[in-house]
């Protein structure tokens, strides 16, 4: 049930400009959901939901997105926390990380998306980067270089 009602409230405050939670619990009352706004305040903490402007200076509800800034800051702090060295083969990178840190540091690296980047497999304490070019493959260590440093 609480499943369901969250997807509704997704979709309800993705079509309609909703500013209160009185306003939600009345449309979700609507299409069926029998809450009380004490119900919709949890929902609303559970989503996490925030207040955006919208065009005419009033406030909606929507649905939180990470900013690019707050997700690159969890990366760089992974890649800081568990690299030890790396060295290049060519268009192959292989970064050295602590012990049992290479799959987090790994999946820093694919979250941030550079495009040089065109996969990688994480170990233990190893990971190897398979890049398009050699130029790339020192563009992408110099990157790195800058964000441990």
């Amino acid at each position: 049930m609480k499943i369901n009602r969250h997807a509704k409230i997704v979709e309800l405050i993705s079509k309609y400009r909703i500013e209160t939670q009185e306003e939600l619990a009345e449309y979700l009352n609507k299409e069926g959901f029998k809450v009380t706004q004490a119900t919709v305040s949890r929902d609303i903490r559970d989503l996490k939901l925030t207040k955006v402007p919208t065009d005419d200076g009033r406030q909606k509800y929507a649905v939180h997105q990470k900013g690019e800034s707050e997700m690159s800051e969890k990366y760089i702090r992974v890649l800081r926390d568990g690299y030890a060295s790396m060295d290049m083969a060519q268009n192959i990178l292989v970064i050295k990380t602590v012990v049992g840190m290479a799959n987090a540091v790994c999946a820093a690296l694919d979250a941030m998306k550079w495009s040089e980047i065109i996969g990688s497999v994480a170990g233990d304490d190893t990971i190897i980067c398979v890049i398009r070019s050699v130029d790339d493959t020192i563009a992408v260590m110099d990157k790195i270089s800058k964000i441990i440093s």
